[in-house]
């Protein structure tokens, strides 16, 4: 063998060594950091095998369910949502009575889905979103 080729074969195995000193003297808490960082987004499940979601304990309140789905459109008027806080925004639409403003809310309406997309929430739970929505006006 040529000295080139020694040379590169002992820092290979140099190289290699060091490599395996420093894994063998990793913390507990920095292998956990390691794995932290580099853990999969999702996860896979076969059927039948998902991860089983505690149920709900009780019904949200109006508070809750509009910070959760209503917000997103409520807040600023996306698509021409009656924007929080804004009577003039909501009152030919109370005028029309909580009756169709809870229809519209809970079987969808123009741009709005069906319960403004929350599929688990009760028609009550809407109802109480609505409440909180025209509160004070």
């Amino acid at each position: 063998m040529d000295m080139s080729r020694k040379l590169l074969c002992v820092l290979v195995a140099a190289i290699t060594f060091s490599t395996a000193s420093f894994a063998a003297n990793v913390s507990q808490e920095e292998y956990d950091a390691i794995a932290e960082r580099i853990k999969p987004v999702g996860d896979v499940y076969l059927a039948g095998s998902e991860p089983v979601v505690a149920e709900p304990s009780g019904p949200r309140d109006g508070l809750t369910v509009y910070n959760t789905y209503c917000m997103a459109c409520h807040a600023s008027g996306v698509s021409g949502a009656p924007k929080t806080g804004v009577a003039s925004d909501w009152t030919a639409r109370i005028a029309k009575g909580k009756d169709v403003l809870a229809d519209h809310a809970i079987n969808g309406f123009n741009a709005m889905p069906a319960k403004g997309g929350c599929m688990d929430c009760s028609d009550d739970e809407i109802v109480a979103a609505i409440e909180h929505m025209i509160e004070g006006m």
